[in-house]
């Protein structure tokens, strides 16, 4: 089951991926308009994707019970909470999306061209708010090839239509920056299209809702429980945006490296992280089923793995370091580099992660979310982020230092996570023994 999720993750960003690829030889502009717009969307999305995350233990407590009453209870809540979330974060983009960008951004040429961006991918929360429901529902079911799938469906119509649009086509003129936004958008709509079909057709999952139970009383604890997973990755989903926004102070060209790597990052530490998503998957439908005495062995066997996806993905960042002139042959020297300079970092960084990525999630999967979100918010909120706000306003300092505040951030976490871990799995084979 995991193999598959992390496949899943690392397949959701190629969506930012194609663009930044595609859009990078439009000039600095464009990226830096992409960059702004995609932190701006992504912030949305992660909270979208943070329900999710609950709605999925939700659904593998339920699976490991084989309770298809609370399975169809936790699709149709979930359904509501994100779409109606979903709701107001588009009518929010629709009415202050230029006064938000003008808060980013003073550069007139630079606010135009995200904005434009912007009212196209807008519709991409509303599209994914539903589609998140869905992959949730499947991968708590251990039906993780399904989404695999769908996200495999959307990789070459994104690339093939955003191709298209930006750069034309037969006597058809390029419409540039807009074109990656299409091309995006039209690729989602086709991966829910997907995942509506195979859920209508899947006769294993029965999503008739109980007569016997109301949805509007369920909802109730069903956020309840949702609430602190959601709020944990809503509290990172803010700092990744006000880190975004921080670095947009640093010069243009460290920005637009920033904007690069940002996608590749992404990919790249999503992969362990859905690693330790399906091992939060598994804990939860052994829990359903009563068989604790399992986890320790389990757990220490998924953390190791975790940690050998960890090295892998940092030895294909130090290729991609050696292979930038390559993958991104236009751009400018001072990008190149920007992006230099900060390549030990970001070579770095999926390794210190990891371990954080893992323990959280097997934190959740035994009931301790509240726990995951205080060492989140304190390291984030109280050490890293206040940091890099006064390096980056106040004392001015090069791309380097400012980026340093990402692993910085992960370093404060470990401490706190492996006191954790080891103390409530400990405590939960002692109990049920």
């Amino acid at each position: 089951m995991a193999w598959p999720l992390a496949f899943n993750a690392l397949l959701v960003q190629s969506m930012l991926l194609i663009d930044t690829f595609l859009v990078a030889p439009l000039g600095e502009h464009p990226v830096a308009a992409m960059g702004i717009a995609t932190t701006i969307i992504a912030f949305v999305l992660g909270i979208e994707i943070a329900i999710g995350n609950g709605i999925q233990l939700l659904v593998g407590r339920a699976f490991g019970s084989k309770s298809q009453e609370d399975l169809a209870i936790a699709y149709r809540s979930g359904l509501v909470i994100n779409i109606s979330v979903s709701l107001v974060f588009l009518l929010i983009l629709t009415i202050f999306d230029t006064d938000i960008i003008a808060a980013i951004t003073e550069d007139k040429a630079l606010a135009s061209l995200t904005e434009t961006y912007i009212s196209i991918t807008k519709y991409l929360v509303l599209i994914t708010a539903y589609t998140q429901v869905c992959t949730a529902l499947l991968n708590g079911c251990g039906k993780t090839q399904k989404p695999l799938q769908g996200f495999m469906l959307e990789l070459p119509i994104n690339a093939l239509i955003s191709y298209f649009l930006i750069n034309g086509f037969g006597g058809i003129v390029g419409i540039g920056l807009e074109g990656g936004a299409w091309g995006s958008l039209i690729a989602v709509m086709v991966r829910a299209v997907f995942l509506h079909l195979t859920l209508k057709q899947d006769t294993d999952i029965d999503l008739a809702y109980p007569a016997h139970r109301m949805l509007h009383i369920e909802i109730g604890p069903q956020y309840f429980e949702i609430y602190p997973i959601a709020a944990n990755f809503f509290v990172l989903s803010i700092g990744a945006t006000i880190y975004q926004l921080l670095f947009a102070q640093l010069d243009l060209y460290s920005f637009v490296a920033i904007t690069l790597i940002f996608p590749w990052l992404r990919a790249g530490t999503q992969f362990p992280n859905s690693w330790a998503q399906a091992s939060a998957i598994t804990i939860t439908q052994t829990l359903g089923q009563n068989k604790v005495h399992t986890l320790t062995s389990f757990i220490s066997e998924v953390t190791r793995v975790g940690m050998l996806i960890s090295i892998m993905i940092a030895l294909l960042f130090f290729i991609l370091s050696l292979s930038i002139h390559t993958v991104y042959p236009n751009i400018n020297t001072h990008t190149y580099h920007a992006l230099m300079t900060i390549a030990p970092l970001y070579i770095a960084l999926p390794i210190v992660r990891a371990y954080n990525t893992i323990a959280g999630n097997i934190l959740r999967a035994v009931g301790q979310s509240h726990l995951v979100l205080k060492i989140h918010f304190m390291t984030l909120w109280l050490g890293a982020l206040p940091l890099c706000a006064v390096l980056v306003l106040y004392l001015d300092v090069s791309i380097f230092w400012a980026f340093a505040m990402v692993p910085f951030e992960e370093f404060l976490k470990i401490f706190w996570f492996y006191r954790y871990k080891k103390r409530y799995i400990r405590d939960l084979v002692t109990d049920k023994k």
